[in-house]
């Protein structure tokens, strides 16, 4: 398929053709007719009048082609001097007409893009919160008032930043968030990033996010850190208050459940049906009221600091066994088989033994409290590179899906029985012995918690002649 300029061209050579035919034929006859010289001058005119014809289509054509050329380089200021009217004058008005609109689209859109620019640093700027702003490999690219305040010029310096306290976090939050292109946001301990202002020492909250393009390409990260010294100021307090309340009320509730527990075994006389009914359900109050302080003094010393660890090397299938054997008899009156699933020689656990009971005491009471009769409990262990994975599966009626990301919160148990405070503690037990929880569950189909543990090391003892 020809273009327009091809099209003109044929069009241009077949009309010279023609006049150049009829030019020949005209000589032809007027050699015949005896006129040799009046035939040669007219197919010299001919010629002349072929070439003025390819002349005048061709060098608007070639001018405009000039033009054109000058105008899509980018130089929209250029025009196209044309002053006749016809159609080629009326090509190159439109042609001006369009840089003109080029220029102007040109120079809206960059000045569009600098508004833009001011506007999006002045909302940088004001944010109260401090931000760190990076491209795609990592380096810093802007940085607002806040963080210039509390970190100085090591905030826009990636190299500084390694030295300046909690800098090394940001850094490692910016690299994992780059490398697996999702937010990074620690817990606990692992999000504060203490920082000095004057005399004053405040406590920040660490979250990564990876910025993208409207196509999804990645553009680099925004870290921000969140002043959470209020908060953790008025969370301690709490503890606090829960753990001395705790204590306290804890001799006069020993002293309610003897009573309770003397009533109900006649030592103060016989009962009637009704007291008795009375005194055996506020037994079981204060029973579920003992749990429940016990659970506050325990979250309580994980979060002062008063429980300490004592980490031991476990074997994980004789730790299995233990547990299946303190609930064997209570899985038993519910008629709920409990199942070991694992490999004598799996390596050894480096775990606080009473932490990790504790942690298994929490999902099976949960399981057999959850699964009807003749159902089953699974234990089961892998080694999973330097971890050991544990899981407890019921056969129970499961979790609903909107419960589930709330499980591990304080007070946000699955049911309205319990403290709500078990699988809190499981998690809290489980990351401080380096390990990882999570939950799966559908109703009808069962709960399967899973968590790990940390390998322990091996420790090479030197052989004795080696040490004499």
């Amino acid at each position: 398929m020809l273009n327009f300029s091809q099209r003109l061209i044929l069009g241009c050579a077949v009309l010279a053709a023609l006049t150049l035919g009829l030019a020949l034929t005209a000589h032809s006859a007027l050699v015949a007719a005896g006129q040799p010289h009046t035939a040669f001058l007219f197919g010299a005119c001919a010629i002349a009048a072929c070439t003025a014809t390819l002349y005048l289509v061709m060098r608007p054509m070639h001018v405009l082609a000039r033009d054109i050329r000058k105008i899509a380089e980018g130089n929209l200021d250029h025009r196209v001097e044309w002053n006749s009217h016809d159609d080629f004058g009326v090509v190159a008005s439109e042609l001006n007409r369009i840089a003109v609109r080029l220029r102007d689209l040109r120079d809206s859109e960059a000045g569009r893009k600098q508004m833009e620019f001011q506007l999006s640093d002045a909302v940088l700027q004001s944010i109260f919160e401090p931000i760190i702003v990076t491209d795609g490999k990592g380096h810093v690219l802007k940085v607002n008032q806040a963080a210039a305040e509390i970190m100085g010029d090591a905030a826009s310096d990636r190299m500084a930043l390694t030295t300046t306290p909690g800098g090394d976090k940001i850094l490692s939050a910016i690299r994992d968030a780059l490398a697996m292109q999702k937010p990074v946001a620690a817990e606990g301990e692992a999000s504060l990033l203490p920082m000095h202002i004057g005399n004053q020492e405040r406590s920040y909250r660490l979250r990564t996010t990876p910025m993208r393009d409207s196509d999804g390409r990645l553009l680099g990260t925004v870290t921000t850190l969140e002043d959470i010294t209020t908060l953790q100021d008025t969370d301690r307090f709490k503890t606090q208050f829960i753990a001395v309340a705790s204590r306290k009320l804890r001799d006069p509730l020993l002293q309610l459940r003897r009573g309770l527990y003397a009533i109900g075994q006649g030592f103060g006389g016989d009962l009637k049906p009704l007291q008795a009914e009375l005194v055996t359900g506020a037994s079981s109050e204060a029973e579920k009221l003992n749990d429940l302080m016990s659970d506050l003094i325990e979250v309580a010393e994980l979060d002062t600091g008063k429980r300490e660890l004592r980490l031991d090397r476990i074997r994980p299938l004789p730790l299995l066994t233990d547990v299946r054997d303190r609930y064997c008899e209570e899985a038993a009156e519910k008629h709920i088989r409990v199942e070991i699933k694992a490999f004598a020689d799996l390596s050894y656990i480096q775990a606080d033994r009473r932490a990790v009971l504790s942690i298994f005491d929490n999902l099976m009471t949960n399981a057999l409290r959850y699964t009807p009769a003749n159902g089953e409990i699974l234990l089961t262990a892998e080694e999973i590179k330097n971890f050991v994975q544990f899981t407890v599966r019921d056969s129970g009626r499961g979790i609903e899906a909107e419960r589930l990301s709330h499980l591990f919160d304080r007070f946000n148990s699955a049911s309205d029985r319990g403290t709500g405070l078990g699988l809190a503690l499981v998690r809290r037990f489980v990351e401080q012995l380096g390990g990882q929880i999570a939950v799966e569950s559908r109703l009808g189909h069962g709960t399967t918690f899973r968590f790990t543990l940390p390998v322990a090391v091996i420790e090479e003892v030197p052989h004795p002649v080696e040490v004499g």
